[in-house]
């Protein structure tokens, strides 16, 4: 039995997120709606004489991508050597290829069998991708299909967060960004859909350090014909944070805070109160948590010594 890390990335529009779902009335089939299913479907090829069970590194929802993340699994062959992992990450590939599946296998290698893809990393780097209108396309302060007026360059349709907004300050964003900076109680910040106890709710476990929020300006990634109307048409942003792990939505949900205030929705007292006040009570109903088509999981970060792609 050897144990393999395999770099992945994959686009998460189509799937209801990398975690698969186990029905334990249906155990011998695979929830080929989640990326961890149909990675470990596509591992079936290399018929292993153990049960496949793959372990996730970093869980992200429906509708958000990787660019880099990382899955480990153990696979024994009947003579009990190891598979050679560039065949294992081009054989992967072909077979989800095969199945019109946007997952990539950018690398596999052999690791110890005591590493651990999750308990071993030091930190996770997400990156939040939005756009927001230059110029405002409506003067009668109504929202309704406008969205759908503007245009929208078709290579970033489920990309990237196109925002319209009369006023935008992206000067106030970076400013309120430094206040997550540091230990936090993100009780706020963290979505109670997934809470199955009260214990999930205690500051031992909501208490999250961030070690970075950067704020550049991004690009478009339209295609020529389009991406000079598009860069005529947004300013595009990326938002950068990185933290050793983060709770259910949390990044959604601090974007969606600093897109409020850089909106006018809320002000900075607003944030510093969700921060201070740690509690589901205290999220204001005016931010909405930042939609999942901006959302990269870009890099699950380990130590030198592992010798890792990342």
């Amino acid at each position: 039995m050897h144990r393999y890390l395999l770099n992945i990335s994959y686009i998460g529009t189509t799937f209801r997120g990398i975690q698969k779902t186990i029905n334990k009335l249906e155990q011998q089939s695979l929830d080929t709606n989640s990326v961890q299913g149909c990675l470990e479907l596509a591992l079936r090829v290399f018929h292993p004489t153990n049960e496949i069970q793959t372990v996730l590194s970093s869980r992200t929802d429906a509708g958000v991508h990787a660019l880099h993340s990382t899955v480990h699994v153990d696979l024994a062959r009947r003579d009990g050597q190891p598979y050679d992992t560039t065949t294992l990450t081009g054989v992967l590939n072909r077979t989800l290829d095969k199945q019109r599946l946007p997952i990539r296998v950018l690398s596999s290698q052999v690791v110890p069998d005591t590493f651990h893809c999750r308990y071993h990393a030091i930190g996770r780097t997400y990156l939040y991708r939005f756009a927001v209108a230059r110029k405002p396309l409506f003067d009668d302060g109504k929202l309704r299909n406008k969205g759908f007026e503007a245009f929208v360059p078709v290579e970033e349709i489920d990309r990237c967060y196109f925002l319209l907004a009369p006023t935008f300050d992206i000067e106030r964003i970076r400013n309120a960004a430094r206040m997550f900076i540091g230990v936090h109680d993100f009780r706020t910040f963290m979505s109670v859909s997934r809470q199955k106890s009260l214990s999930r709710d205690h500051p031992m476990f909501t208490l999250r350090k961030i070690d970075e929020i950067n704020i550049r300006p991004g690009r478009t990634l339209a295609l020529p014909s389009n991406a000079t109307l598009a860069a005529e048409t947004y300013d595009y942003w990326d938002i950068e944070i990185k933290a050793k792990s983060f709770l259910y939505k949390q990044v959604r949900r601090i974007v969606g805070s600093l897109l409020s205030l850089g909106s006018d929705r809320i002000d900075e007292k607003c944030i510093y109160q969700m921060l201070t006040i740690p509690s589901k009570h205290s999220w204001d109903s005016r931010v909405v948590p930042a939609p999942a088509c901006g959302l990269y999981l870009c890099r699950v970060h380990y130590r030198d010594t592992l010798n890792t792609d990342n």
